[in-house]
């Protein structure tokens, strides 16, 4: 099994996203993550896909979604060729006691506390998903209360990729 990340340019019109994850569960794919947000431009949407299959099924994909109506641009984006980021919020247990610890951890991943109470710490990172899971491997003596992740967001490097349309 491979993954490839896929970044869609989109019609920004309403169900585009429910077309897309419907061309997915119509076919037995599976999308491991999936972020989507309008760009520069209010007209598009930027959708970063993350697959898995053997290498036929993910170029299936790949045409299958190219042949959608709101579909303006696809591109793989090759971790060599590309940034990706995602972010992550926890929520952990931490008493007056584990307090300073649980921020020692957050400061060697240059993590944000976002918010305090008197029972919890809330924390906010940034970074590639391996980051991410070391942060979450670290945190496993405390008790994770709460945890989401974005999934991925990523963009090509340089301007040779860029996809302009009028």
């Amino acid at each position: 099994m491979q993954k490839k990340v896929f970044q869609l340019l989109v019609n920004n019109t309403s169900g585009v996203l429910s077309r897309i994850t419907g061309l997915f569960s119509r076919r037995g794919y599976n999308i491991e993550s999936i972020t989507a947000g309008v760009t520069a431009d209010p007209r598009f949407t930027r959708i970063t896909i993350v697959t898995s299959g053997d290498s036929e099924i993910l170029e299936q994909i790949e045409k299958q979604m190219a042949k959608l109506v709101d579909v303006r641009d696809i591109k793989e984006l090759k971790p060599e060729e590309s940034v990706y980021r995602e972010l992550i919020m926890v929520k952990v247990r931490a008493a007056a006691e584990q307090r300073q610890s649980v921020i020692a951890v957050a400061d060697i991943f240059r993590a944000k506390i976002i918010d305090v109470s008197a029972e919890s710490l809330m924390i906010e990172l940034t970074g590639n998903q391996q980051k991410l899971d070391a942060f979450i491997s670290l945190l496993d003596g405390y008790e994770i209360l709460e945890l989401a992740r974005t999934g991925i967001a990523g963009l090509g490097r340089g301007v040779e990729n860029v996809t302009f349309i009028e």
